[in-house]
């Protein structure tokens, strides 16, 4: 079973947001002139790399899920897509869309996540708050 990440826990914060594909090409050099690229494989994944800011009880929420669920960062886990998922659905003009009692429809995403490279890295932020950065890998 694959876990899933908290509902009680923050979204990340927009500052420290950073994504990158993964390179999907493979360097032909040749003897002289540029390099010439071709497809290596055409399932890429993306490198994601965020942080939250965590109340002491959120901290013990990621930090049980890192450790127990997620098997010290070794098993796959859902995570809402922070860009989309929540977000209002929108018309063609910019203005959300409304179902009948005037509630806006949200857009729904997930992310199918493995953890990045690096253990998430925990700082202090504030008096009494912490910030978590951690770098998932977002699977195709």
């Amino acid at each position: 079973m694959i876990a899933t990440w908290p509902d009680t826990l923050p979204r990340p914060e927009r500052k420290t947001w950073n994504a990158q594909p993964q390179d999907a090409r493979r360097k032909r050099q040749h003897e002289t002139g540029p390099p010439g690229y071709r497809r290596r494989f055409s399932s890429v994944a993306e490198f994601v790399t965020l942080s939250v800011v965590l109340t002491r009880a959120e901290k013990a929420v990621f930090d049980q899920f890192y450790r127990l669920e997620c098997a010290q960062g070794a098993h796959l886990f859902w995570m809402p897509d922070p860009t989309t998922d929540g977000w209002p659905l929108l018309d063609g003009d910019g203005q959300p869309l409304m179902v009948d009692d005037s509630t806006p429809l949200l857009i729904s995403a997930t992310w199918l996540c493995a953890w990045g490279d690096e253990p998430p890295q925990e700082s202090i932020a504030g008096q009494v708050e912490f910030r978590k950065t951690f770098s998932v890998v977002v699977m195709p």
